[in-house]
């Protein structure tokens, strides 16, 4: 397969502009599809609102010449211009199937196709493919453009060969590459997410905090140290010098205790409520807009951060900047 130098981006909304801002920022060119010809601007709008805070990450590295960006309503063209296609297009089974197979069809099949899908399983998506072999998934995590965890999840029919080809083209554009060894709906990080927001909601239904209470338990507890090791990591350190077994024999008694819910409360109105109005209150008055920017702002510094102690995703930078100065040698 000849160097990846254009990206197909189907599905332009929150995630698909993320990836394109990424991929511009990295020095790879950009032609993104929808059907809706409103949403170019909006598109193109997103994409620029991120790339000051790339270049804020990056300001230390000499960059590549930056990707160009382009918008149409023809998947066809995206098809015959592109190396490699991000699909991004809303969690509909149907919807993903119909629109992956017809890239299958229509395009070279030395080409990678990728799936941002958040729960789906390759192997469904894979399953009226042409050459199913080239397909995977590839889930990101919002903001695309600053968080670097891609979830590369390979389907029966995936080959080896276009997991390496993909494994190497995220790591090009800066990302953290997880090899999930086995597929399962969820992938391995929103099936984590998903079983706090169970617990979220059931302390929502029970009324025992509202969402900036439940959010403050985060913020100022457990969320810092997540940035910087995860939960497993920090165990074994809660452990102290008997370490993980320890920890084990101390607290592995309260997993039989009702702490949590396995399954998810019913959405009922009450509920619902309360999760709409609390998040509103919380945002005191400011627009999305403005809580992205206090949002990507802190995760400069925090990236930053980490990458000067070479710990966590500062690691993926520092191993970015690392194939970087290779490439300008």
């Amino acid at each position: 397969m000849k160097k990846i130098k254009t990206i197909g981006i189907i599905g332009t909304g929150l995630i698909g502009s993320g990836w394109a801002a990424r991929a511009i920022h990295y020095g790879v060119n950009v032609i993104g599809f929808d059907k809706n010809t409103s949403q170019e601007s909006s598109f193109k709008e997103s994409v620029n609102r991120a790339l000051p805070y790339l270049k804020k990450l990056t300001s230390d590295l000499k960059m590549p010449k930056k990707g160009k960006l382009c918008f149409t309503t023809n998947l066809n063209e995206l098809i015959n211009l592109s190396d490699i296609y991000q699909e991004n297009v809303p969690e509909n089974l149907k919807l993903k199937s119909r629109i992956l197979s017809e890239i299958d069809l229509n395009s070279d099949p030395k080409k990678i196709i990728c799936s941002s899908t958040s729960g789906f399983m390759p192997s469904k998506l894979q399953k009226n493919f042409k050459n199913p072999e080239r397909f995977l998934v590839a889930h990101p995590f919002n903001p695309v453009y600053l968080c670097p965890l891609v979830e590369i999840v390979p389907g029966k029919k995936t080959s080896n060969h276009f997991k390496k080809l993909a494994k190497n083209f995220y790591e090009n554009i800066g990302m953290h590459v997880l090899l999930v060894r086995k597929e399962i709906p969820g992938h391995i990080s929103d099936r984590l997410q998903e079983s706090m927001w169970r617990e979220v909601l059931y302390l929502l239904k029970d009324n025992v905090a509202n969402t900036k209470e439940i959010d403050e338990s985060i913020t100022h507890g457990p969320g810092l140290r997540w940035s910087i090791m995860g939960i497993n990591q920090l165990w074994f350190l809660a452990g102290g010098k008997g370490g993980t077994k320890h920890f084990i024999n101390q607290f592995g008694p309260a997993l039989k205790w009702p702490w949590s819910h396995m399954k998810a409360p019913n959405l009922n109105k009450k509920i619902v409520e309360r999760f709409s109005r609390g998040t509103k209150k919380q945002t005191n008055g400011k627009s999305i807009n403005e809580i992205e920017k206090i949002r990507d702002d802190c995760l400069v510094a925090i990236l930053k951060v980490l990458k000067k102690h070479n710990f966590a995703s500062g690691n993926t930078l520092n191993i970015f900047e690392k194939n970087l100065k290779k490439i300008n040698k």
